[in-house]
């Protein structure tokens, strides 16, 4: 069961913090967009003593916020209230927001005090006690790509890279690794990395990506992935606040141009065992028998797993061949063309990186869903099969094997997965289809410009 802070926490925080009047409370939603409240400081204490009610219509929101009727949360249920609880360790400043600003993550509740099987740390929480039960420990670590544009839109309404705030210069070629790129966003990079640290993210490198404007940095390792999610939620959550005060935003949507590179979010997996000891560690580059199982749940499972790992329509943009986003299945060695890489290094780091998510996935459900998978593949011993040798995208066309390619294809295979509704939830798993549905028939009412250029007068 996920932890609820000791009261005491709040009390020693505003002690040594006698300058934050006000407090940002939030909690993650299902499709990853934290929502909540600006409070008063004076408001904080009795969160932690007996917790905030909230609606649990919330707890099913769409993307942009708009109740999803379907699920039964909103008029049938009354859109009755839930207790929200805080997370233990997540009460610090927020800088982005001014020095009197404080931020707290929460996490629903029923009014019995049983975790909302909705709430994606609760859902995340149901995977891991798996894990616990066979006396095993996930460590995880993310990473997150994502672009730096402009606030203002082009003439034509276009999404421009931000001009950097050192050159006055708008990035243009890919410079994939290139220093200078880095050091034209350097006062970003330095209040990015200043904010981590008072979250308590253990914020490490950047590069510069594979398209102009595009940065990826990375999270350590953590042997509490619940925790490691945590991370990668304060990290955008910070990413966007700080680029706001460089006059920019930083966008985690999958795929904000089609002739540039997507946004990944990877994700890097070991398995502890009650010692500590890291049970993939093996001299041979493709890791223990464990690991091989682990990465055969990964691959049998990642076509059922996409709706949670690319949950959007624009998520399906950036899978394309020889673009770096996986196509299929396949699993390699030091092997960037694969979903599933077991990178290079030295036995005792032995572990595999899930390169399939997109940027715009929800941290906890990525998580939950990729470890539901590798959990699925120890327990049944699951052989992943060869190990693919040089193009991958090659070897997936050769093999006719593809991941779901649309937002409907996804879904559908989501909703039939019977392992991933005993990991996740069956609750679970239902209404996070009916939320995505919603927002399926919500996104193709609109008719856009293309419509127009190919049916206005073709049709």
């Amino acid at each position: 069961m996920t932890a609820v802070a000791d009261p005491q926490e709040c009390r020693d925080f505003l002690a040594a913090n006698p300058q934050v009047k006000y407090v940002e409370v939030f909690f993650t939603s299902m499709t990853g967009v934290p929502r909540g409240k600006r409070l008063r400081v004076h408001e904080l204490q009795a969160i932690y003593d007996y917790g905030r009610f909230l609606p649990g219509s919330i707890l099913v929101v769409d993307t942009v916020g708009a109740d999803c009727e379907e699920t039964g949360l909103v008029w049938e249920d009354g859109d009755a209230d839930r207790r929200a609880r805080p997370v233990p360790g997540t009460l610090t400043l927020a800088p982005w927001l001014g020095p009197d600003v404080a931020q707290v993550m929460l996490s629903l509740y029923e009014l019995d005090g049983t975790p909302n099987d909705l709430d994606p740390r609760h859902v995340l929480q149901r995977v891991l006690d798996r894990y616990a039960a066979d006396g095993l420990t996930p460590v995880a670590a993310c990473e997150l790509e994502y672009y730096l544009v402009d606030i203002e839109r082009g003439p034509g309404g276009e999404l421009m890279p931000a001009r950097s705030v050192l050159t006055g210069q708008r990035p243009t070629g890919i410079q994939v690794y290139g220093l200078p790129e880095l050091e034209a966003n350097a006062p970003f990079l330095r209040e990015l990395w200043d904010t981590a640290d008072v979250l308590g993210v253990p914020l490490e490198g950047a590069i510069s990506e594979f398209a102009p404007a595009q940065v990826e940095l990375t999270l350590k390792h953590k042997p509490d992935a619940l925790r490691a999610a945590d991370d990668a939620v304060l990290y955008k959550r910070a990413a966007k606040g700080v680029a706001l005060r460089h006059g920019c935003e930083a966008t985690f949507m999958a795929k904000p141009w089609a002739d540039k590179a997507g946004n990944g979010f990877h994700v890097h997996v070991s398995f502890n065992d009650a010692g500590g000891n890291n049970l993939c560690a093996s001299e041979d580059p493709e890791g223990s028998e464990l690991l091989r199982h682990a990465i055969g749940g990964m691959k049998a499972l990642l076509g059922e797993g996409m709706a949670i790992l690319a949950p959007n329509a624009n998520s399906y943009r950036r899978f394309k061949a020889n673009s770096y986003a996986p196509v299929a299945p396949t699993w390699g060695v030091n092997n960037r063309t694969v979903s599933l890489r077991v990178p290079a290094g030295p036995a005792p780091t032995r572990h595999v990186e899930h390169r399939v998510a997109g940027a715009d996935g929800n941290p906890y459900l990525v998580m939950a869903t990729l470890l539901a998978a590798a959990h699925h593949g120890i327990k049944n011993r699951i052989d992943p099969g060869p190990a693919v040798v040089g193009d991958g995208y090659a070897a997936a066309a050769r093999e006719n094997v593809r991941l779901p390619s649309n937002w409907f294809a996804a879904v559908d295979l989501f909703e039939k997965s019977d392992v991933l509704a005993d990991y996740l939830g069956e609750r679970f798993v239902k209404m996070f289809v009916s939320v995505k549905r919603t927002e399926q028939a919500r996104f193709f009412e609109v008719v856009g410009q293309l419509d127009y250029d190919w049916y206005l007068r073709n049709a």
